[in-house]
């Protein structure tokens, strides 16, 4: 690799790092925020929301590694273009060719950690993040214990505390218990928290009494306890198994369903296009770095605004991704459009690459007539494959 190639690479590559951090991390922030209380309920760390809730970060790096490539190649490009380093290579007889070489082996990178997290990493973490949350619902103090509300859990059964801390404690807790035939129960604690020991889920409540009064005449007795368990594993509902969305499903289980399985056969529709949408996604890393080029690759002297030129690439990489899922949501059961998700980036490919060639008014580089015949054929091979898949399963 030349020295120019090296130094291209790396400059895009810290840019690049530093936008998916920043964009990964305000997107999975605002999707966070929405199982914040869901989580937090089950009186979990903050450490054990943040494992829970980064299991959903590689399905963000798919949506957000191609805005974070343009940027990052914008911010290249523009650097190269104010530092007179275009000039210079325009000047000495170089060609766009050069500049291109080295953005190409970058994108390319990026189509395959884009590619990586669409085909296996995002479905598997969505996956484990889809059976975290069944396990939560199923919680008792998640879904039933409500602060400033009696709650009847089974018949005989009422719970109620003042509030709930952020740590899981239950503060200002009651339990009136009435399933003995003989005798019923008040217990009241300051304090209260959920504990699972020993195959066992216990409410363990601290400084309280305990009220018994026999539901026939006889006198109430109450004894006043520090620390006192009380035995929950008979009320937590056993937890369902999961019902996988396509998105959450992984792609050898979309190419290959199982016949019994009740969602895929309701929405076969929903299965094809998430695993042609799959296969589709990482090509807009590299429509997005030919766009960028297309608009910022040309050697401008430092009188030309390059601001035009700048939007314009941005507004491009926009309407692309933005056709791109608008055909995902027109697809529906339409398997005719399936092939409208590679022709959209495909076609920003083309479209960037004559762009190229004609501002440059030279022939196309041998590597890169091969390499758009290679993507291509491969697009066509995949395409085919999937469709014949696909309408196998179906029927």
């Amino acid at each position: 690799m030349k020295t120019l190639e090296r130094y291209i690479i790396k400059r895009a590559f810290f840019a690049f790092a530093m936008t998916l951090a920043a964009m990964t991390g305000v997107v999975w922030a605002t999707q966070a925020l929405r199982q914040l209380d869901l989580v937090t309920s089950k009186g979990q760390t903050i450490v054990q929301f943040i494992s829970i809730t980064m299991l959903a970060m590689p399905f963000l790096v798919v949506i957000v590694a191609p805005f974070a490539l343009m940027i990052s190649l914008i911010l290249v490009l523009n650097a190269l273009s104010s530092d007179s380093e275009l000039i210079v290579i325009n000047a000495t007889g170089g060609s766009r060719y050069l500049v291109l070489k080295p953005v190409m082996i970058f994108a390319v990178f990026v189509f395959g950690l884009s590619a990586s997290m669409s085909l296996y990493f995002a479905p598997l973490g969505l996956g484990e993040l889809r059976e975290e949350i069944a396990r939560v619902r199923a919680d008792l103090i998640a879904n039933i214990v409500k602060p400033g509300r009696f709650i009847t859990v089974e018949d005989g059964l009422t719970f109620h505390i003042r509030n709930r801390s952020g740590n899981g404690n239950l503060d200002g807790l009651l339990l009136h218990d009435t399933r003995d035939e003989e005798t019923a129960f008040t217990y009241q604690a300051e304090t209260g928290q959920i504990i699972e020991a020993a195959d066992r889920t216990l409410l363990v409540m601290q400084n309280g009494t305990i009220q018994r009064r026999p539901k026939a005449e006889g006198d109430i007795s109450i004894v006043r306890f520090q620390s006192y368990a009380f035995d929950l594993s008979n009320l937590i509902p056993e937890a369902s198994d999961p019902v996988f969305k396509a998105s959450e499903r992984s792609t050898r289980n979309l190419m290959d369903p199982d016949p019994d399985d009740g969602y895929a056969n309701e929405h076969p529709d929903k299965l094809q296009t998430e695993l042609h949408e799959r296969f589709s996604q990482p090509l807009y890393c590299l429509a997005f770095a030919l766009i960028v080029f297309a608009f910022l690759g040309r050697a401008r002297t430092t009188r030309q605004n390059r601001s035009v030129a700048v939007l314009a690439s941005i507004c491009a990489c926009i309407a692309l991704r933005t056709a791109g899922f608008g055909i995902t949501a027109i697809t529906g059961a339409n398997s005719t459009l399936l092939t409208m998700l590679y022709f959209v980036p495909t076609a920003g490919i083309v479209l960037a690459l004559w762009a190229i060639m004609r501002d440059e008014h030279m022939p196309m580089p041998r590597w890169i007539r091969e390499s758009v015949d290679r993507l291509s054929m491969m697009i066509d091979k995949i395409a085919a494959r999937l469709n014949g898949q696909s309408t196998g399963g179906a029927s």
